[in-house]
């Protein structure tokens, strides 16, 4: 078994550090080892069953910046363990000089204020390499070297949003991209319906197995019709799904029987998608298939009878309404699930597969959703989202972004109460300002991306049932949020 060791200096508890439990290992090409950490306040230990050289990732904070996620550059194996923040350093400072790089030579302008602090964040790195014997200036250097490549990721990001945008504009008048969100029947009211009709261009109405099939036979449209019915006559773009979900609870309870016969619960499945792909045909030209597919969990499926559902879903889809486009929707999209070991495939695979299958698939719909403590993804900076989406980039599908973030840390009642709002004292709690801050930088980069043809809010209303808590623009008792004005200005497209 292959060990990597890092000194934590100064030592700091496990209470205060929680976050070292979401370490693992990756391999040049960005796959996830199953990673078994071990911690006792002064070192860091990562095991894997595999002795090849890798990049450990861990959040780590940094001050004036959170918690993001960090990486080292590719290590190698050795008896002396590693310093974890210098390590942190120089992997997030080969980061950005990379991308700066590859944006100059797609001749973007790199703004002085990022050549300013790369420079000094490098400075401040061989400092910290030079002053190894020193504790108290090495960790202080490292940290400086952190702290100044954290900033000039954002100014680099954010100078590759403007000038993107920029481009955007001289050749368009209006956004290229779709803004939405899912609704609920919070549109239905006065209120909410001009909130929505004001700031989105898109509905994403939720056409879920579980809420209209819940006994065998029986089905109620009832809500789908009057959303579709709703958005249609404001002459909005509709789409629906995920019809359905892989993930545990995502199908039907009285599907239990039918976990054992895996070829009467692909006809099941189908059938019900040719149902509801006939009933809107037309009316719907976007569809979610399935989500979840990638994570798994539903009836204790394994990770190749996924895969199979999941291609058999799309080609009923494609099947029904060749028209329409066909999407499949991707859970915690870096992949980090995969420390625990229980999935072969990476995200990128799962869905590289089904391309190499040729079924039809349109496009592909990642989950980012931040500040949860399950199935969740961990915190990231915009750099590496752009990074994440430019990956994604490479299948040649067209990329949905489905967003959600908390405004508050209170109980939410009408949440999944598997989920919850992470927090931690020496972390600033989630607010409005602090949502409407986070989409603000994200909403405009993903618009920015050539790649990206839709960005959604994940939940409309705090008032209706939603799995992830405090994440809508409205709140329960009905009132806009302040990340309103955000995505208003998005939608006028205009620079934020």
């Amino acid at each position: 078994m292959g060990v990597m060791r890092f000194v934590v200096h100064p030592a700091t508890s496990p209470e205060e550090w929680p976050e070292h439990r979401q370490a693992y290992i990756s391999g040049f090409d960005g796959r996830i080892f199953p990673t078994r950490v071990e911690y006792d306040g002064k070192t860091l230990s990562c095991r894997r069953s595999y002795s090849d050289s890798g990049k450990v990732s861990v959040p780590w904070p940094v001050p004036g910046i959170g918690r993001p996620v960090l990486t080292t550059t590719s290590l190698r194996e050795q008896d002396r363990p590693y310093f974890l923040p210098l390590e942190l350093a120089r992997g997030k400072l080969s980061q950005i000089r990379d991308q700066a790089a590859i944006w100059e030579m797609a001749r973007m302008m790199i703004p002085s204020e990022f050549t300013k602090l790369q420079s000094g964040s490098f400075k401040a790195l061989a400092h910290a390499s030079a002053c190894q014997d020193s504790p108290n200036q090495f960790v202080e250097a490292s940290q400086r070297s952190l702290q100044l490549a954290c900033q000039a990721a954002n100014i680099l990001t954010h100078a590759y949003t403007l000038q993107r945008m920029a481009s955007i504009r001289r050749s368009s008048s209006h956004a290229p991209n779709l803004l939405g969100a899912t609704v609920d029947a919070s549109v239905l009211t006065d209120f909410g319906r001009k909130t929505f009709f004001n700031t989105f261009n898109t509905a994403s109405v939720p056409i879920r197995w579980t809420d209209i099939e819940k006994e065998e036979g029986d089905y109620d449209w009832s809500l789908v019709d009057q959303l579709i019915e709703t958005v249609s006559e404001n002459r909005m773009i509709i789409r629906g799904g995920p019809l359905v979900g892989l993930d545990d609870g995502g199908l039907p309870e009285w599907l239990e029987p039918w976990s054992s016969d895996f070829l009467n619960l692909i006809s099941f499945v189908c059938d019900f998608v040719d149902t509801a792909v006939s009933r809107y045909t037309g009316r719907v030209r976007i569809w979610e298939i399935s989500s979840a597919g990638n994570y798994g969990g539903a009836l204790n499926l394994n990770e190749e009878q996924c895969l199979s559902l999941t291609a058999r879903t799309l080609e009923a889809g494609v099947r029904t309404d060749s028209d329409s486009q066909f999407f499949i929707r991707i859970e915690q999209p870096w992949g980090e699930y995969q420390r625990f070991g229980h999935h072969q495939l990476t995200p990128f695979q799962f869905v590289d597969a089904l391309v190499r299958s040729n079924l039809g698939l349109t496009g592909v719909s990642l989950d980012i959703n931040v500040g949860y403590t399950n199935r969740a993804c961990l915190p990231h900076d915009i750099l590496s989202i752009s990074k994440l989406i430019d990956l994604w980039s490479l299948l040649g599908l067209q990329i949905h972004v489905n967003l959600a973030c908390p405004s508050a840390a209170t109980h939410d009642p009408l949440t999944d109460p598997t989920i919850a709002v992470r927090s931690h004292p020496s972390q600033p709690q989630w607010t409005e300002e602090r949502q409407a801050q986070w989409m603000g930088e994200i909403v405009p980069l993903l618009m920015a991306k050539p790649s990206v043809t839709g960005v959604f809010l994940d939940q409309f209303s705090d008032g209706a049932p939603h799995r992830h808590p405090h994440s809508g623009l409205l709140t329960a008792d009905g009132h806009s949020k302040k990340m309103l004005e955000t995505l208003q200005q998005q939608s006028r497209f205009e620079t934020l």
